[in-house]
């Protein structure tokens, strides 16, 4: 069974940053670049990101445009991907609106990969034992919970996991541990960067990517296919080559 192919999405600064320190969420693109990466997240069947991006952004994971989803759901899919989350430990807010069922009809299935100790520790679900059915906010979405490692989330078995539900192409949307488990595991097939105009130096916060043995190298780089200005926000497509 093949692997779906796999995007990585994200906007930084020049020198590499996703966010700053402050607690407010840092705009790093525009309107434009916004509609750009909800026509990639329709053009997916699935959008994967890191707890750490659930907790920091609280993020929806849906295509926004109403005709986009039209279109989607006129194809015979879903008005919006799967949305898919990777949390070792299993410790999701039941608040996020990641779960909101009643903030948009739209809003699918959510899948969460976890290890088999955060499943059997913090299981999310009707039967959590943390959180429980009466915790969960009503007409919120209980999500399904697949453990795929004795102590960490591979990437590949997630992918894997993907596979066997029918998925063909996957948009990660972060964070930088996210980013750097799929690329230092050579399973990414096309990065999207959105640069932002500016430099944060100290005040930056997590970045794209950490540091780990990346076999897109010198020997082996990627190859750029696109670039284009998008207002103030240069946009910067690789692929593999």
């Amino acid at each position: 069974m093949e692997r779906p192919y796999v995007i990585v999405s994200a906007a930084m600064s020049i020198d590499g940053f996703l966010d700053d320190v402050s607690p407010e969420r840092l705009m790093l693109s525009n309107a434009a670049d916004f509609d750009r990466v909800d026509a990639v997240r329709a053009s997916v069947d699935a959008i994967l990101v890191g707890a750490g991006t659930v907790r920091a952004d609280d993020p929806r994971l849906l295509v926004r445009s109403a005709e986009r989803r039209e279109e989607r759901v006129a194809g015979g899919s879903p008005a919006s991907p799967l949305r898919a989350v990777i949390s070792p430990s299993g410790r999701l807010e039941p608040g996020a609106r990641l779960f909101d069922r009643a903030a948009d009809d739209a809003a699918g299935p959510v899948v969460v990969y976890t290890s088999t100790a955060g499943a059997r520790t913090f299981p999310l679900g009707p039967d959590a034992d943390e959180f429980g059915p009466a915790t969960w906010p009503e007409g919120s979405v209980h999500p399904e919970v697949v453990a795929v490692g004795d102590s960490g989330v591979a990437p590949l078995a997630v992918l894997e996991d993907l596979a066997r539900r029918g998925i063909e192409r996957v948009l990660v949307e972060g964070g930088g541990i996210v980013h750097t488990a799929f690329m230092s595991a050579d399973l990414v097939d096309e990065v999207h960067l959105a640069v932002a105009p500016f430099l944060l130096g100290s005040a930056g916060g997590p970045r794209f990517v950490h540091a780990a043995a990346f076999p897109q190298s010198p020997e082996r780089p990627l190859k750029l296919v696109e670039t284009r200005a998008i207002g103030e926000v240069a946009l910067l497509v690789y692929r593999r080559d």
